[in-house]
């Protein structure tokens, strides 16, 4: 119903902010990933994504900085067991990036670190996201300018290396990105290996 709102942030607080628009002041629930994006920005214009939720006794707008995280909740409210509130504290916890990271590697422990959310749940949320996710996240990246769009990972690598390339992508880095990260890594090392070693390359 509302894909997102952009106007003056008015006001924000430690779980919610207030955006102005067209004199209407619309409070949507944020993460803390996005309380830290709005911080020192009260009087000035914004752009918040949104999703517009509505139970039986409550009806509530969520407020998301970037798209990629407003795709993030939407998956994981898809999760038996995962509502508004836990898929925000969630996202509070982990960015989109990190909660891919943990999703691949099966890390249960960076996910129950959300308030509210136990070991059960982040296993619940690894099994059923762990193909959704790569497919939803990043999914839009360019491949124009990927040194190996007409090498090694089209022409046959190893599964490993193009597993590993997908789930970088997933994590919203670029195709060129990525396969820059990867290149010169062994096709000998386990996809999860390969992943911990280009994303130490990608953030140094």
């Amino acid at each position: 119903m509302y894909y997102y709102f952009s106007g003056v942030l008015a006001a924000v607080e430690s779980d919610y902010a207030v955006i102005e628009c067209a004199g209407v002041g619309y409070k949507l629930t944020i993460s803390s990933n996005t309380l830290g994006q709005l911080s020192g920005k009260v009087g000035e214009k914004v752009k918040l994504y949104s999703y517009y939720s509505v139970r039986e006794d409550a009806q509530e707008l969520y407020g998301f900085f970037t798209e990629d995280e407003k795709t993030v909740f939407s998956l994981l409210i898809t999760v038996s067991g995962v509502g508004p509130k836990a898929a925000m504290a969630i996202c509070s916890v982990l960015t989109p990036e990190k909660l891919g990271m943990a999703i691949s590697t099966g890390d249960t422990r960076a996910i129950s670190a959300a308030n509210g959310v136990g070991k059960k749940i982040a296993e619940r949320v690894i099994l059923e996201l762990k193909d959704k996710f790569a497919k939803s996240i990043g999914s839009s990246s360019s491949s124009d300018t990927d040194p190996f769009a007409e090498g090694e990972v089209e022409n046959g690598a190893p599964s490993a290396v193009s597993d590993a390339l997908a789930v970088l992508m997933s994590l919203g880095y670029t195709r060129a990105e990525a396969s820059r990260a990867l290149r010169g890594l062994s096709a000998d090392l386990d996809c999860d290996t390969l992943i911990r070693q280009a994303l130490n390359a990608l953030m140094q």
